[in-house]
C-alpha cells in the first residue's frame, strides 16, 4: 500500500496533467479535481508507515541502489510532502476562481500546476543527486511558467530574472554533482556520503552544490529574484512560490549538509550558513518595513522568513531541527493564506498600494481577518505554528549560549511586527477613504480557502504534539539534543 501511494502522489499529477493536453474541455474541470482532491488522502498510508517503522525505503521497479532508484521517507521528507498536498489542494481551489480549466489559459495554468505539484513530490522522495536535480529542475520550469501566465510586462521581466539565476543555480550544482560522482562512484546522496571524507574534491563540490541551491531558494545576498517573482506574480502563484517551491531548495540543502556531509569537521561553514541567515532576516525585514505595495511587502517578508530555517546550522541539535522544521511548515500555511488575502485585496480595491488600503476590513472582512491571522504566526506570536518554532530555536539558542542568534530571533520578532502592523493598521483605518472602483472579486467561498490555511497556521499552536513527536523522532544522524 505504501509503495502505491508514493506512486500515485508523483504519478497522479503528471498523468493529469498529459491528459489535460488532449481531453475535450468539458472534462477538464472533473480532471483537475482528480489531479489534486485524492493527494491528502493518498498520505494517510504514507504517514502511518513512517510513524509505526520510521524512515520507508522503496526500490522503484525492485531494483536496489546504486543501479536503481530508491524513495526514501522519513520525518522531514513526510512534513513537506503534507505541505505540498495540501497547498496543492486549497489554493488549487482558489486558483479555480480565475483559473477555470476549460479556458486555454486555464488548461496551460492547469497542466503547469499539477507538474509542478508532481515534482515536488518526487523531489521530496528522491535520495539520488542527479534525480534530485531533475526533479528541481522541472519545478523550476513549471513555477516560471505560472509566474508568467498572464504575460504581464512585471510578470516577465520578473520570470526572466528568475530564469537566469535558475540556469546558474542549476550549472553550479549539477558541477558538484559530477565532482561527487567522480569521488564516489556513486550518485545516491546517502551511500555517497558514507564514502567520501571531507578533503578538497567532495568539499568543493560540496559548495557549488550548495551556493546553487542558495541562488534557487533565494537567500541573501543571492535573493535578488524573489521579491519581483512574488510580488508580481498571480494570487494562487505566490502563494505556492513562498509557500512550497523555495523551501525544496532548503530542504536539498539541508540534506546535503545534515546527511551528506553531517560527519565533516566544517563548523566554521556552519556558522556562514547561519550569518547567511541573520542577514536575510535582517535586510528582509528591514526591505518588507519600507514597501508601498502590500504584495512586495509580503515578498520581502518571505526573503526574511527565509533565514529562519538557515539558522538550523549554527542550532545544530534536535530542538533545533524540530524549530526550523516547524518553521518550515507553519511559514508556508502562513504565508500562502497571506499572499491570498493580498491577491484578493488587489482584486477587490483595484490597488495594493498602502496609502490606498484604508478601510479595507468594511469591504473585505474575511480577507482582513485572514491577513491578520496569518501574521500572527508570522510574527511568532502565541497561540500559532510560527511560536512554537522561534520559541524551540531560541531553546537551543541558549541552550547553546549563542547570544547572538538569540539577539537576531528576537531582533526578528521585532522587525516583523513593525512590518505587519504598518498594513494592518491601514487595513482597519477610519475614517473610510473614497471608495475606488472595485474590481471582479473571487468571492467569500474562495476567500475562506485562504481563511482555512491562516487558521491552520494558528491551529499548529495549539495542538503541536503530532507533528512534533514525528520530528523529534526522526533527526538527523549524529544529532545531539
Amino acid at each position: 500500500m505504501l509503495a502505491e501511494a508514493l506512486a500515485g502522489l508523483v504519478f497522479l499529477p503528471l498523468l493529469v496533467a498529459c491528459a489535460l493536453l488532449v481531453m475535450p474541455r468539458r472534462t477538464r474541470l472533473p480532471l483537475v479535481l482528480l489531479g489534486i482532491l485524492p493527494l491528502p488522502l493518498l498520505m494517510f498510508p504514507v504517514t502511518t508507515a513512517v510513524l509505526a517503522d520510521g524512515l520507508q525505503i522503496i526500490a522503484v521497479a525492485g531494483f536496489e541502489r546504486p543501479l536503481g532508484i530508491e524513495w526514501r521517507v522519513d520525518a522531514l521528507s513526510l512534513v513537506l510532502k503534507w505541505l505540498n498536498a495540501v497547498i496543492a489542494v486549497l489554493v488549487g481551489l482558489y486558483a479555480l476562481a480565475d483559473y477555470h480549466p476549460g479556458s486555454g489559459k486555464g488548461r496551460r495554468f492547469w497542466i503547469l500546476w499539477l507538474l509542478l505539484i508532481s515534482a515536488l513530490n518526487a523531489l521530496f522522495l528522491s535520495s539520488d543527486l542527479f534525480n534530485l536535480f531533475v526533479t528541481l529542475e522541472l519545478m523550476t520550469l513549471a513555477a516560471i511558467g505560472l509566474l508568467v501566465i498572464d504575460g504581464k510586462p512585471a510578470a516577465l521581466r520578473a520570470g526572466m530574472r528568475y530564469l537566469i539565476l535558475a540556469l546558474l543555480g542549476s550549472m553550479l550544482y549539477l558541477m558538484g554533482v559530477a565532482l561527487i560522482y567522480a569521488a564516489a562512484g556513486t550518485l545516491d546522496l546517502y551511500q555517497a556520503g558514507g564514502l567520501l571524507a571531507d578533503d578538497a574534491l567532495p568539499i568543493v563540490a560540496l559548495m557549488l552544490m550548495t551556493v546553487g541551491l542558495l541562488i534557487k531558494s533565494a537567500i541573501f545576498p543571492l535573493h535578488a529574484w524573489l521579491p519581483a517573482a512574488h510580488g508580481n506574480a498571480p494570487g494562487p502563484v505566490s502563494a505556492v512560490l513562498s509557500a512550497v517551491v523555495v523551501k525544496a531548495s532548503i530542504y536539498m540543502i539541508w540534506r546535503l549538509w545534515l546527511w551528506f556531509a553531517g560527519d565533516w569537521s566544517m563548523d566554521w561553514a556552519l556558522t556562514v550558513l547561519g550569518l547567511l541567515g541573520a542577514g536575510a532576516i535582517l535586510y528582509g525585514s528591514i526591505l518588507a518595513c519600507l514597501q508601498d505595495r502590500l504584495k512586495m511587502m509580503v515578498a520581502y517578508s518571505t526573503v526574511a522568513q527565509l533565514g529562519y530555517l538557515m539558522l538550523l546550522f549554527p542550532l545544530f541539535g534536535v530542538l533545533g531541527f524540530a524549530g526550523a522544521s516547524y518553521h518550515l511548515l507553519a511559514h508556508g500555511l502562513a504565508k500562502a493564506a497571506m499572499f491570498i488575502a493580498a491577491a484578493n485585496i488587489l482584486k477587490g480595491l483595484g490597488t495594493d498600494r498602502m496609502d490606498r488600503l484604508d478601510g479595507t476590513d468594511r469591504k473585505l472582512p474575511i480577507d482582513t481577518f485572514t491577513f491578520a491571522i496569518a501574521g500572527i504566526s508570522i510574527l511568532g506570536l502565541p497561540p500559532s505554528g510560527g511560536f512554537v518554532a522561534k520559541w524551540l530555536l531560541l531553546q537551543q539558542a541558549w541552550g547553546q549560549a549563542g547570544w547572538g542568534w538569540v539577539a537576531v530571533l528576537l531582533i526578528g520578532g521585532l522587525l516583523a511586527a513593525i512590518y505587519l502592523f504598518r498594513p494592518l493598521s491601514r487595513l482597519c483605518a477610519r475614517p473610510l477613504a473614497a471608495p475606488e472602483q472595485a474590481l471582479k472579486s473571487p468571492g467569500k467561498a474562495f476567500s475562506l480557502l485562504g481563511l482555512l490555511l491562516a487558521l491552520l497556521a494558528l491551529g499548529m499552536g495549539f495542538a503541536p504534539a503530532p507533528v512534533m513527536d514525528l520530528l523529534l523522532g526522526g533527526p538527523p544522524p549524529g544529532m545531539a539534543p
